[in-house]
């Protein structure tokens, strides 16, 4: 490789031309988002979520980072933040990985086998640990709630349907009040 900024493209490339529907967040190509499926055999298959994907500039010699941005119960996934905890991502990267690895590998196998010992979701470990049935609904309930298909792309802002409820008289209110506003 002559640089990490024609690997960074190379990976980037490599993961569009995937299975993955990947979505640019601006023109560079160091921030996007990716849409992962929840791996079969597990309580999560069936969710679709929005994973934000950061390329430090040290990319790939540093691990990207990762997180997700609709909601997700699982004990090694910060619920407020989506942040992810993971071990081969944070601390065991190796230049070798690429991005598609990410996503075909390491989420997958996070989502399979969870590790309750190194939590950032305390209430997911606990509850993993002391009833995995319960802890395998709640994930299943997570998916019908927050990680629907159709309802993936209101994740980001985790707008509401709130917003698709204002009158058209709402919605010309407002543009005149923005439009009415003259400089001094």
């Amino acid at each position: 490789m002559s640089s990490p900024s024609k690997r960074r493209e190379m990976d980037l490339m490599k993961l569009m031309m995937s299975d993955y529907k990947v979505e640019m967040i601006n023109d560079g190509m160091q921030e996007f988002y990716v849409y992962f499926d929840g791996p079969n055999e597990s309580p999560y298959h069936g969710g679709v979520w929005k994973v934000r994907v950061e390329l430090p500039d040290a990319y790939p010699y540093k691990s990207p980072s990762i997180g997700f941005v609709n909601k997700i119960y699982h004990p090694n996934v910060d619920e407020m933040s989506g942040s992810v905890c993971l071990d081969v991502i944070n601390q065991t990267w190796s230049p070798m990985f690429d991005l598609v690895n990410v996503f075909e590998v390491f989420l997958p196998q996070l989502l399979l086998y969870p590790n309750p010992s190194d939590p950032l979701n305390g209430e997911a470990a606990a509850l993993l640990m002391r009833d995995r049935a319960s802890y395998e609904q709640r994930v299943k309930e997570y998916c019908e709630k927050y990680a629907k298909a159709e309802d993936v792309g209101a994740a980001p802002e985790e707008k509401s349907s709130d917003d698709e409820e204002m009158s058209e008289d709402e919605y010309d209110s407002s543009d005149e009040q923005v439009a009415g506003k003259a400089d001094p």
